[in-house]
Formats: structure tokens, sequence, C-alpha cells
């Protein structure tokens, strides 16, 4: 199937929206850490509660921005390729 046949369609490939997923991942995993850490150091005693706290807040935290980045980089990615296209076809 040729670019020009392909239907029109805002979803960005699905190699993209898994790179995206993986980041989310990845971003999520490190907000974690950090936030693990971070209770790690400021607690003394028993602190294995603030330390689960410490590291699901950091992870939805660092996981929702990065989740915001992606849906951004997404967008801009299909929108570039639409300009392309109607740059190659003569049409602006």
């Amino acid at each position: 199937m040729t670019e020009q046949e392909r239907p029109l369609s805002a979803l960005p490939s699905p190699a993209a929206r898994a790179a995206a997923f993986v980041a989310i991942l990845v971003g999520g995993l490190a907000g974690g850490l950090i936030g693990f850490t971070l209770v790690k150091l400021q607690c003394t005693g028993q602190c294995d509660t603030p330390k689960g706290i410490g590291t699901l807040v950091g992870a939805l935290i660092a996981a929702g921005g990065m989740a915001v980045v992606a849906v951004l980089v997404l967008r801009a990615v299909g929108e570039w390729r639409e300009i392309e296209r109607r740059e190659r076809s003569g049409s602006r």
C-alpha cells in the first residue's frame, strides 16, 4: 500500500506508540527511584511506609509528566509528516 492509498489517520505508527510507552515506563521507574532515595536520605527509624509512599508519588508524577511529553511528541511528529506529505504533493 503506497502512502497516497493509505487513509489519513491521526494515529501514530505502532513503533512510535511502543517507544512512547517504554519512555513512560522508564520515566516512572526513574521517578520512583528518585522518590525512594529522597525519602531514604531524610528518614530515620521505621521508614518502610514513607519510602513506599515516596516511591509511588515519585513514579506517578514522573510517569504523568513523561506521558504529557510523549503525547506532545507524537502529535508533533504526526503534524510534521502531514506537512511533508502536503509539500510533496504540491498542495499547501
